[in-house]
């Protein structure tokens, strides 16, 4: 339950800012201020690795609404999924421990958008993930990249993409929803 509240404390937060200061630019990088609560701890006494990825949302929320694409996306009835995603993680956070969730357009292929988030500790890395997500119609079927830059107003001014991104979307990627994929264990 304590992620719904940090969820809607972080879109308030993040709203009231886009109302003060206008949007950031889609190449910025968000900053968002947690603590780790006794509900994110798992037996060993540190986070819980699959808690990660739900705080991390709430850096993907705060970024996509300072920067106003939040609202336009919810207009044209656009939402946006998870594809994929890989987290390393390099040290553990512990109880009621502070941390910033950084996030970060990290760039884009032919079908995807590609983020970075990082749970930091006086500027250091302790956890990193890379979120591959797509643009869909809640009408059905996706939303070419071409059609959000366009609403957007924004050229295409996201980095390219490192070429292992590249390479981990494809040796991630499982067969398109059309497509049959059978649960077969060698």
């Amino acid at each position: 339950m304590n992620v719904w509240w940090r969820t809607l404390l972080t879109i308030l937060r993040a709203k009231t800012m886009l109302r003060r200061n206008g949007p950031v630019s889609p190449t910025s990088v968000g900053r968002i201020r947690l603590r780790t609560l006794p509900t994110d701890i798992d037996l060993l006494g540190h986070m819980n690795n699959g808690r990660y990825g739900s705080l991390f949302d709430l850096g993907r929320f705060d970024l996509l609404i300072r920067t106003g694409m939040w609202d336009l996306i919810d207009e044209k009835k656009w939402y946006a999924v998870v594809a994929s995603e890989t987290i390393t993680f390099r040290k553990s956070l512990q109880l009621w421990q502070r941390f910033t969730v950084e996030t970060r357009l990290a760039g884009h292929d032919e079908k995807s958008v590609y983020m970075i988030h990082r749970a930091v500790v006086k500027g250091e890395i302790y956890a990193e993930m890379l979120v591959r997500a797509r643009f869909l119609r809640r009408a059905g079927g996706t939303v070419p990249l071409e059609e959000l830059f366009e609403a957007l107003h924004r050229p295409d001014d996201l980095p390219p993409l490192e070429p292992w991104v590249r390479e981990w979307a494809a040796a991630s990627a499982l067969p398109s929803t059309k497509e049959p994929a059978p649960s077969v264990w060698d």
